[in-house]
């Protein structure tokens, strides 16, 4: 259908039955010195030629492109299969959007089907949902799914869950009367047990882990889970970094009641903080109080397999008051590419994917602290991520290696202002040993 704007009778009918005189009017909630009164600052119109001329100006000053970078922090560079790429983006995967009927979306239902089947092996739970949108609202997620379930005013969360999920959580919840503990970490990296033993209490719901941690440490999942259930509060275990899961137990094995996390190291390259992949795991007893979508196995009348949606949840579902979320999308085509990229690889593809990145970071690790100046901060095991504690002024050091084109890592200060000369360093299987041998003279030099 074409588009046809409204014409100004159209505007003064639709002011009538609201009730109003003027556009302004609708504005009035918006206090008046913060109302912009004049044109916007935007250029005039331009041509297609001329438009095309202008970005590629704007191109020629775009530098990153040739930095060599170590950054992590949840958001990770791994190296994706060009059949990924071809496969998502044949026509009928981008083209469907919600599988409403089951019966011309069997393509659509088959790939959730498959994903879910992934994460539910990966994760070591029985049941995983069609998706979320990332692994920050995927812990928010699980944070209001656990309230629901024990009912209890209180959950704790690791100072060493990723700082910006921490700030979703405390979104979420900021008008549910549910307080949010804080748990310390320990000289490991990881949690500090005592904190934990002195803070867990009959009030709580849950606690709440990232593995590995923020500060790139593997978190003993199965005592953290032991003293969580022996005050009958759920264990929820975030996973910000998923290649991870290709070599390390499976938190469900190790105790996890919710697994939930970000799934962008699948087949989802980095495009500056989006689209991402959030995924969530639990046991079968708590499925009616899953976010979400399950995308069930089925026959069909002659007997044929087939796939339906077997559980909605969702507002967009349901009635509103008993939806468990309003997640209203389920991110198929994230989903998708995470679906061929694990199938691509298979079990051993994975495991050496994730093997690589222990290796690899291993020796970086090894490398960068034999440089005077530079000490590892956290003793934990690590799996591609770790934190390394400067002696000298860690903001002139990025600045200096900036001017070599290098990103050494994510300066933490800014979420731990006790760890403000401390550096995280990623290092992934696109790195070469070169270009980690380059990041070490280069650190020599500069530090």
């Amino acid at each position: 259908m074409s588009y046809i704007s409204l014409s100004d009778k159209d505007k003064k009918e639709m002011m009538a039955r609201i009730g109003i005189s003027s556009v302004d009017e609708l504005f009035l909630a918006i206090p008046e010195n913060i109302r912009l009164r004049r044109e916007l600052s935007i250029p005039s119109s331009l041509t297609e030629i001329e438009l095309i001329h202008r970005f590629k100006k704007i191109a020629e000053g775009n530098t990153y492109k040739d930095f060599l970078s170590f950054l992590g922090g949840g958001a990770y560079p791994h190296v994706i299969p060009y059949s990924v790429d071809y496969l998502s983006s044949r026509g009928e995967f981008v083209s469907p959007y919600t599988p409403y009927q089951p019966e011309v979306s069997q393509g659509t239902l088959q790939i959730i089907f498959e994903f879910q089947t992934l994460i539910c092996q990966l994760t070591g739970m029985d049941i995983a949902n069609a998706s979320l949108y990332d692994g920050a609202s995927g812990a928010a997620e699980a944070v209001l799914m656990a309230h629901r379930l024990k009912g209890r005013p209180k959950v704790l969360v690791s100072q060493t869950l990723h700082p910006q999920y921490q700030k979703v959580i405390k979104t979420y919840v900021k008008n549910l009367e549910i307080e949010i503990g804080e748990i310390k970490y320990s000289e490991s990296g990881g949690v500090d047990f005592k904190d934990l033993k002195e803070k867990l209490d009959d009030r709580t719901s849950a606690v709440v882990i990232q593995s590995p941690n923020f500060m790139g440490v593997v978190e003993d999942i199965e005592k953290i889970s032991e003293m969580t259930h022996s005050l009958e509060a759920l264990s929820i275990v975030v996973v910000a970094e998923a290649a991870s899961l290709g070599i390390l137990e499976a938190p469900g094995n190790l105790g996890a009641d919710i697994v939930t996390g970000e799934g962008q190291s699948f087949g989802i390259p980095l495009s500056f903080g989006g689209p991402y992949l959030g995924f969530m795991s639990c046991s079968k007893e708590f499925i009616r109080q899953f976010p979400g979508r399950i995308a069930g196995e089925t026959k069909d009348i002659d007997g044929k397999r087939g796939f339906v949606l077997t559980l909605s949840t969702r507002e967009q579902h349901i009635r509103r008051e008993r939806a468990t979320s309003n997640i209203c999308t389920n991110q198929a085509l994230c989903a998708l590419r995470a679906t061929i990229f694990l199938e691509t690889l298979g079990k051993e593809g994975l495991r050496e994917l994730a093997f690589q990145n222990i290796q690899k970071a291993s020796y970086a690790l090894e490398k960068l602290t034999q440089i005077k100046g530079i000490e590892r901060k956290f003793s934990g095991s690590i799996f591609n991520e770790f934190v390394l504690d400067f002696s000298g002024d860690l903001n002139k050091i990025e600045h200096a290696l900036r001017k070599k084109n290098v990103l050494a890592g994510m300066n933490i200060g800014e979420f731990y202002p006790e760890l403000e000369n401390c550096l995280l360093v990623c290092v992934t299987d696109i790195h070469r040993k070169e270009e980690i041998d380059l990041l070490a003279a280069s650190l020599e030099e500069v530090v």
